[in-house]
Order: structure tokens, then C-alpha cells, then sequence
């Protein structure tokens, strides 16, 4: 793929991205690489550094026989175990070569077979003529494994590695490195000498580590750089001689680093270093980086060792993550058992699902959740609108073609959900049929990711000599990254869950197909009795209460001369009641109007509907003096009419319940949460006591008298149920005598268009003083 352009010439960054590094034909001084046809052992290739190493020059190595460097004794040994076709058996084995007269150079001796099936042997100087007993290894990683059994967690885990490996290496940085699911990788455990620039917790880009290094680093389990800034050496010839083609050193030891790499260890002040592979499940889980300030050289034995422990602390680790695993498998087997028995019993398999606990939410561990079957909607939790939902159902029949979908980026793929991300940047799907979805979602989970420098300039792109090569960033400071519109990713067993759970639902909604018909024909029987009693408590109920206030009164001034005080005063008690039924039966349609389908989604300027209703009180405000202030108000998406009633209803609450000896203060604020406004009502009246804050929501629930406080009872329980078919919640916070303040939340919707400020001002209109 071409990318850039520099100058006129096209440049093709995914191959310098992903350099072909297995083929390169240089490799590090410090050991001499021989690349051997069998079965006589033919020196086919040879470093050109044998003059120095071994004594011979590479020329005169080309052509002959191991038996040109090693002695027959030596040789018979090595050809035995060669014959075993594991060179595990072998490596390293410790061979002498005479230099001149008696001087013998001692190397440790390791064999592999390249990809192209030649047999490569690689010599580095030894440091001790022994090998490392078994027994060093064991006590190394017992003490280790001693240690793991006082912790469970997963960085201390870590940190016992590197621990470890720098006591027994003595590198001046040790770090332990994993790969995140987009490639990235993050330093969870880091041991270092204190004055060294700690690189703890810091993310480095994919780059760092390309996909080809990588591949390398699944199939060589160690690799060790002794001098960063040592010149490679070539192999003559650069070719094998057989194939015509650069040898495959992807299992060499001494192959010499991609050069970009080079640049990269020099520019992180790194003079050698010391890689070990971390596996899991046959993928490349982690690696541990061990970096030297200057060159070092760790013997085979020795790195072998490191490789050991870490293998061995690193299965502990594994075994421990799959015991987690396997618990929350076996903790979402229940769940899914129970909501398939809940489902089978219920009348109505959503209820099921909804209704009991454990319910739907328990299965994935979601925020919200949202079951559509034929285009009704039944929510739980934090969802985004019925409105919102059908346009996200449109989008995925067109786009899902699979039994489920996921994604933890939702915005990223369907840029309608930027609007309500704080519910559902997350989102799990699974499709029931065309119509019917079951939808789980995750808010949006803002992170600051600390970055080993600007990963938008991991590299830049230099030119020489008609040359383009990639040169690695310089600095590895920390550069910090706030990542939006993600929300926690969902486990594969949690994927897998909701796979079983919709089996379960196909087969039981095929079950229910004819009951649910004949449910929804009994709810629309209901609804049309609960609209017809609407109306009879609005028109037929009113009107013989009309006749008997107005004959009452009729009575009261025909025969007003005869009556006595008594006969007048059942007469006004005989008006009053039939007032107070009228405010009853008003109260009681105006709160049975209050329904969530009923609600008129529309952008609503919050600061009109309030002074709608303080235009409707404004004569108990003037007859109270009450002063009203209130902040800048957003607008939002509600039912106007509804937010006016809930306005008013708190307002008229705050200046019924005054003290006595000083006029009502009124202020209402406004504050923009994650997800919701919040809104306050904050009066200076008598207050309430704690054990009564519920209580005043309850319909008809009062704590005073009607001759302290005239009123039905309705008012408060009204606002509860415009908050709640707002998806907001309502309550109070007061103390006897130190008035109250009124709480509720209206969350924010997709349309949302505040353009609130959070500055404060006095509505003179009402002070009436």
C-alpha cells in the first residue's frame, strides 16, 4: 500500500512497517554463525568474523567439513546427538577450538534447522566451562512459585518476575510487557536502578514492536542484543549457495537486529538488552525486556534459565486467570440457567428476563438493557430512547448478518450513538428474528492512557541516498491520552452466554407465539377501559358534584333568613367537601394522564416551561412575597407540559410550606451530570424529617392536616411520576426547620442543545416586596 511521497518517488510504508527481518544476512560480532548442509556437514555459509573467533578465515572454511575447527572426539559427539532429531538433547553443547598451538577458545554450541532445512550452528564465547546443574534451576523457581503463593494478584505476580530475573541477570532494567487486544502493549511490572527514568505503567504503540518481530518472538523464545552499538557482521556469502536465497534466521540467536530497532534501543539510552516470549494459549501474551545501560553479555545457560522461570511463574499466572475464568463461567451458567426457568414459567417471556432477579442485566454484566420484540420495546436499567433504539434497530438489520454482534467502540461504527454515548458505547446484540433484538449495553468509559511518548509520532519517515527508512521517535516521555467512546470490552464467555441465551428465546417465543396474541388483545381491552374510565372521572363524575354544590348553594341563599349559624356552616362544610372531590377527581385524571407513552418527546426550553408555571402561581407569590430566583436553564428533550407541571407543583409546595415569621426564598438550579441534568428546588420553609422522605411521594400520603396545610396529597406523587417517565428519579434532602431542597433528574437526550452557562440571576417579575 503506498502512503507517501516523497519528493517523486512513491514510498510503500507497510514494507518498512513490517520488514522481512528473518532473512537478513549480518549477524551480531560477538558469536560466529556456520550454516551446515547435512548429513557430512558442509560449511555452506560462514560469518566473516571466524578470522577472529575461531582463527580461520571465513574463505577457507567455505567448501569443507565441520572437522576443519573440531576435533573427531567432538565431532563423533555432536553427530550422535544430531542423530536423535531433537537438538533440545544438545544445545548448548560445550565445544574447544584449537586458535594457534595450545590456545583452545571454549563456546557454547547451539543448533537449530532453519526453515529451509539446513542445519545452523551458532557459537558464543563461553564464560564457565560447566554447565548449570538441574538443580539451579529448580530452587530458582521454587523460590519464586514461594512467592506467588502470598499474592493474587496480577501485577504482583509480575513484579515477582522481574524481580527475579534482574537478581539472577543483574540488568539495570527489567520490565514485563503485555500486549493489549489492539496491539499495543503496557508495562505492568518494572524493577530498575532507582536514578533510572521509570517506565512503569506507560503504553507504547503497536509499532514498537512490528508484526514481523513478533512472528519472531513466537517462534524464538529468547533473544539477547549484548552491544547495541556493535557492528554487524556479514555472512559470506550473503546467499546460501544451494538455494540462492538468504538463509532463514528466524530461530538464530546471533542474527543481527533490524537496524530501526538499533536506533530505537540507542535513542531509549539502552546499550544492551535480553527478551524473553511470553506464551499463552500458542499467542504472544507478553514479553520481559531486560535492559542494560551498557553492553552485557548473559551466557546461553544463563538466559535459559531466565526463559525457565519465566515459563514456569508465567503458567502459575495462566492457571490462576483460567480458575477466574472458570468461575465466571460457571457464576453466568447459573445465571443463564435461571433466566431460561424464569423465561419458561412466566406468561410473557420478556418477564422473565426483566422481572426476577437474576435478570438480563446479570448475564453480561451490562448497565442497561433492551429487549425488542415486534417493535415494542421493554427496557432495564440505562438505555438510550425508544426513539434512538428504532433508528440503532435499523441500522443493525441492515448491517449484522451474524447470530450476535459486539463492539465496544458503538459511536466509532454508528455515529448516531455519539449522542448518547454515556449509556451505550458499548453494545451487545443479538437478533431474534427481523423485528426482535436483545440489545445490552456498556456506558462510556473515559481513560487516560500514559504513552512511552507521542504515539501519533511513533516514527518519522527519513530519506537518504534514494533510501526511505523509518527512524523511531526520540523521546519517551510520558504523553498522556484521554480515550472517549469506548466502554469495557466484552469477555468471549460473556459473547458465548448470550449466543446460548438466544437459543433459549427462539425456542420458548415460538412456544408463546399464540399467548402473547392473546395477551396483547386483553391489554388493549384494558387500555381501552382505563381511557374510558378517563373520561368518566373528567366528565360524568364532575357533573352531579357541579349539581350538588350548586343546589347546595341555591339552598343556602333562598333560605338563608331561616337558617341558624349551624344549618350555615354544614352548609359551607357541604361546599368545601364537594371542592375538595372536584380537586380529587382533577388530581387523580391529571396524575392517570402521567404515562410514558403519553410523553411528547420534543426539544423543550426549560426556562419557558419554568416561568409558565411561575406565571401560574404568580398570584400565591405575590400574596406571599416570595422571592424566586433561579440559574441559566439548559434545553433539553422532554414533554414540555409535563416538566411546567413538575415546576410548578415544587414551586407551589415551597410557598405553601413557609414559616411563618419570614416570606418564602425560592431558588432553582440546574447542574449537568455524566448522563442527566439535575435540577433543585431550594426553599427556606419548615422542612421535613428524615423518616418522611419517601413517604411524600406515596399518593394521598400527607403529613399534615388539611386545616395547617390545605391540599389532596397528589401533588408530589405527580412529580414522581413525571420524573420517572422521564427516566429521571426524584427525592429530598431536608431537615425540620431548615427547609428543603427537591432533587430530580431528566437524563440527557440525543438532541440535547444546552447552551446553560451556570450563571445566576434574579427574576425581578417576582419580587413582589
Amino acid at each position: 500500500m503506498v502512503e507517501r511521497n516523497l519528493g517523486t518517488q512513491e514510498i510503500n510504508l507497510t514494507s518498512l512497517k513490517q520488514p522481512p527481518i528473518h532473512v537478513l544476512t549480518q549477524i551480531q560480532p560477538h558469536g560466529v554463525l556456520l550454516v551446515l548442509q547435512e548429513p557430512e556437514l558442509t560449511i555452506l555459509q560462514v560469518s566473516r568474523n571466524s578470522s577472529t573467533a575461531l582463527g580461520i578465515s571465513a574463505d577457507q572454511l567455505l567448501g569443507r567439513s565441520l572437522d576443519a575447527i573440531l576435533d573427531p572426539f567432538q565431532l563423533d559427539r555432536l553427530q550422535v546427538g544430531l542423530a536423535y532429531n531433537n537438538l533440545d538433547l544438545i544445545n548448548p553443547s560445550k565445544i574447544w577450538v584449537r586458535r594457534k598451538g595450545d590456545d583452545y577458545q571454549v563456546f557454547d554450541a547451539v543448533f537449530h534447522r532453519s526453515a529451509d532445512n539446513f542445519l545452523v550452528l551458532e557459537l558464543e564465547p563461553a564464560l564457565t566451562q560447566e554447565n548449570i546443574p538441574f538443580l539451579s534451576f529448580y530452587h530458582l523457581a521454587r523460590a519464586s512459585i514461594n512467592q506467588l503463593e502470598t499474592t493474587s494478584s496480577l501485577r504482583d505476580f509480575c513484579h515477582i518476575i522481574v524481580q527475579e530475573v534482574r537478581n539472577v541477570t543483574g540488568f539495570d532494567r527489567v520490565m514485563l510487557y503485555k500486549f493489549d487486544d489492539d496491539g499495543h502493549g503496557e508495562v505492568l511490572a518494572e524493577e530498575k536502578l532507582d536514578e533510572m527514568e521509570s517506565y512503569l505503567g506507560l503504553h507504547f504503540p503497536e509499532s514498537d514492536i512490528p508484526q514481523p518481530a513478533r512472528k519472531m518472538f513466537v517462534s524464538n523464545w529468547i533473544r539477547v542484543i549484548p552491544d547495541a552499538h556493535a557492528e554487524p557482521v556479514d555472512l559470506l556469502p550473503a546467499t546460501n549457495p544451494v538455494t540462492h536465497q538468504p538463509v532463514d534466521l528466524t530461530l538464530s540467536i546471533l542474527r543481527s537486529p533490524f537496524s530501526c530497532h538499533m536506533e530505537y534501543l540507542h535513542n531509549m539510552g539502552v546499550g544492551s538488552s535480553l527478551t524473553i516470549s511470553l506464551m499463552k494459549d500458542q499467542k504472544l501474551w507478553g514479553l520481559i525486556a531486560c535492559h542494560h545501560r551498557t553492553p552485557k553479555y548473559v551466557p546461553y545457560e544463563l538466559r535459559k534459565a531466565c526463559e525457565f522461570l519465566g515459563r514456569v511463574i508465567f503458567a502459575e499466572i495462566s492457571t490462576r486467570e483460567e480458575a477466574a475464568d472458570y468461575s465466571y463461567r460457571t457464576m453466568l451458567t447459573r445465571v443463564q440457567s435461571a433466566l431460561i426457568e424464569q423465561m419458561s414459567e412466566a406468561d410473557n417471556f420478556i418477564d422473565g428476563l426483566i422481572q426476577h432477579e437474576p435478570n438480563l442485566l446479570d448475564l453480561t454484566e451490562a448497565t442497561g438493557a433492551a429487549v425488542c420484540l415486534n417493535g415494542k420495546w421493554t427496557m432495564l436499567g440505562r438505555t438510550p430512547t425508544e426513539e434512538e433504539l428504532n433508528y440503532l434497530l435499523q441500522w443493525l438489520a441492515k448491517t449484522v448478518e451474524d447470530d450476535v454482534f459486539y463492539t465496544d467502540s458503538l459511536p466509532l461504527v454508528y455515529s448516531d450513538a455519539q449522542r448518547y454515548k454515556e449509556v451505550a458505547s458499548g453494545l451487545l446484540a443479538i437478533p431474534i428474528s427481523k423485528r426482535s433484538y436483545v440489545l445490552w449495553f456498556r456506558p462510556e468509559v473515559i481513560q487516560t492512557v500514559n504513552w512511552g511518548g507521542d504515539p501519533n509520532h511513533a516514527y518519522e519517515l527519513k530519506q537518504s541516498d534514494n533510501q526511505a527508512r523509518l527512524c523511531p521517535r526520540k523521546s519517551f516521555s510520558l504523553w498522556k491520552e484521554t480515550v472517549r467512546l469506548k466502554s469495557l470490552p466484552w469477555k468471549p464467555v460473556e459473547v458465548q452466554a448470550s449466543l446460548e441465551l438466544r437459543k433459549a428465546i427462539v425456542n420458548i417465543v415460538l412456544r408463546q407465539a399464540e399467548e402473547l396474541a392473546l395477551l396483547a388483545q386483553d391489554l388493549e381491552r384494558s387500555n381501552a377501559e382505563l381511557r374510558k374510565f378517563a373520561y368518566v372521572a373528567s366528565h360524568d363524575l364532575q357533573e352531579p358534584l357541579n349539581q350538588v354544590a350548586n343546589y347546595v348553594q341555591l339552598l343556602e341563599m333562598r333560605y338563608h333568613d331561616r337558617l341558624d349559624q349551624d344549618a350555615s356552616e354544614f352548609i359551607d362544610f357541604a361546599v368545601e367537601g364537594v371542592s375538595l372531590m372536584q380537586t380529587l377527581i382533577d388530581d387523580v385524571l391529571a396524575y392517570s394522564k402521567v404515562d410514558l407513552k403519553g410523553i411528547e418527546w420534543e426539544l423543550t426550553e426549560v426556562e419557558r416551561a419554568l416561568n409558565q408555571a411561575l406565571n401560574n402561581l404568580r398570584g400565591r407569590i405575590a400574596e406571599t412575597e416570595a422571592v424566586i430566583t433561579y440559574d441559566s436553564m439548559p434545553t433539553i428533550v422532554s414533554d414540555g407540559t409535563q416538566l411546567m407541571q413538575l415546576f410548578q407543583n415544587l414551586i407551589g409546595n415551597a410557598i405553601k410550606f413557609q414559616k411563618k415569621d419570614e416570606p418564602p426564598h425560592i431558588h432553582i438550579g440546574v447542574q449537568r451530570q455524566d448522563d442527566a441534568w439535575l435540577f433543585s428546588v431550594q426553599d427556606n420553609g419548615i422542612g421535613i424529617a428524615p423518616q418522611y422522605r419517601d413517604r411524600i411521594f406515596v399518593i394521598f400520603q400527607r403529613l399534615h392536616t388539611r386545616d395547617e396545610y390545605p391540599g389532596s396529597g397528589m401533588g408530589l406523587a405527580i412529580c414522581k411520576k413525571i420524573a420517572e417517565c422521564h427516566r429521571g428519579r426524584i427525592w429530598v434532602e431536608s431537615e425540620p426547620g431548615n427547609g428543603a431542597t427537591f432533587y430530580f433528574t431528566i437524563p440527557v437526550g440525543g438532541r440535547d442543545r444546552s447552551h446553560a452557562t451556570g450563571w445566576k440571576k434574579q427574576n425581578n417579575l417576582f419580587d413582589r416586596r
